[in-house]
């Protein structure tokens, strides 16, 4: 895995713009799934790992943190969780979804009408 670099001065949580990239330092206070809360002295904001989140610990209840992601809609969207410890996870944004598939339905078969 590449290492990643954070780009960005980090900002207080309460001083984010919407729809803007930020970089915010603070502590892991919960943890649920790929979401975790980050708190600073300003307040504390929802984290969103994206899919690389799901399968990782990527975050420790109580560990100290600076992430860089979108800030959109409430939360970021994070590109990178930068550890203390020097350890730097990036991730991306979400990825494509699953190709769509036709159904074979045979010869001279229409699809169902779709839901109204």
């Amino acid at each position: 895995q590449a290492q990643a670099v954070l780009l960005l001065t980090p900002v207080t949580i309460a001083g984010m713009q919407d729809e803007n990239v930020v970089a915010v330092k603070g502590t892991v206070a919960e943890i649920f799934g790929n979401k975790f809360i980050l708190q600073d002295d300003t307040g504390r904001t929802l984290v969103e790992l994206g899919p690389q989140g799901e399968d990782a610990a990527a975050v420790t209840k109580g560990e100290a943190v600076t992430v860089q992601g979108m800030f959109e809609g409430g939360f970021i969207h994070a590109q990178l969780v930068a550890h203390a410890d020097g350890r730097n996870q990036a991730f991306g944004p979400p990825g494509p979804p699953p190709p769509r598939r036709e159904v074979d339905r045979g010869p001279g078969r229409r699809p169902p009408p779709p839901p109204r």
